[in-house]
């Protein structure tokens, strides 16, 4: 068993809470509120930005070229393709993407930025691969979860979003970032490789939590003035 193979078997409570997530099955069912997609679509790009960040962060760490271009591949991957699921979102709250206001992260999403800016200031490549790796490879499960499960005509509401982040969609990522996790923890001693589980499965904590947080509109707990 390879080390993500391990990783995924003792996430996989974690993943299964998510497909179960009303969030969602929101997407599966079409049925989401506007507020609700409109609040993630929000928190996601403030999310995203600091998903670009910690990328820069990832190349100054590598040694390799290769590793350079995969990290910085996937920087255009979010300034060009992952805005085409927030504009599906958007479109079945009808609004404008371009129109959508600044919002500050909610407590939620401001602790899963903290958490993985920790982890890439901290951390070794192998770390910021762990705590980056949840986000793309719970949503490729996710859309292909919903495929299966929902089998989504073109006139489903989220028709795009899911085949988005389907096996036939643009998430390659996901193995890319597996395949160099692995090959990294070949290496790795077992102090490192324990704080990379951990910092893995406090993402995939904190991606189920991402979803809660959509879906109950999360926001700050007394409004300031």
């Amino acid at each position: 068993m390879t080390f993500t193979e391990e990783l995924r078997k003792e996430a996989d409570p974690i993943f299964q809470a998510i497909f179960t997530h009303p969030f969602v099955q929101g997407i599966g069912n079409g049925d989401l509120q506007g507020d609700q997609l409109i609040h993630y679509v929000k928190q996601d790009f403030e999310y995203l930005n600091t998903f670009i960040q910690i990328y820069g962060q990832a190349i100054n760490r590598c040694d390799h070229r290769e590793d350079m271009a995969m990290f910085n591949e996937q920087i255009s991957f979010i300034l060009d393709s992952e805005i085409h699921p927030h504009h599906n979102f958007c479109q079945v709250a009808g609004v404008q993407y371009e129109d959508l206001q600044y919002e500050p992260l909610a407590p939620t999403a401001h602790h899963y930025t903290r958490h993985m800016l920790d982890v890439a200031q901290g951390g070794s490549l192998g770390e910021i691969l762990a705590v980056l790796l949840p986000c793309p490879w719970t949503y490729s499960e996710i859309g292909d979860y919903l495929k299966e499960e929902k089998q989504p005509s073109e006139s489903h509401p989220f028709y795009d979003w899911i085949n988005f982040y389907s096996r036939e969609g643009d998430m390659s990522v996901t193995e890319k970032f597996r395949a160099r996790l692995d090959a990294y923890a070949e290496s790795a001693n077992a102090q490192e490789k324990e704080r990379m589980k951990d910092a893995f499965i406090k993402s995939c904590q904190l991606e189920y939590s991402f979803w809660e947080m959509s879906y109950q509109l999360e926001k700050w707990p007394v409004i300031s003035s």
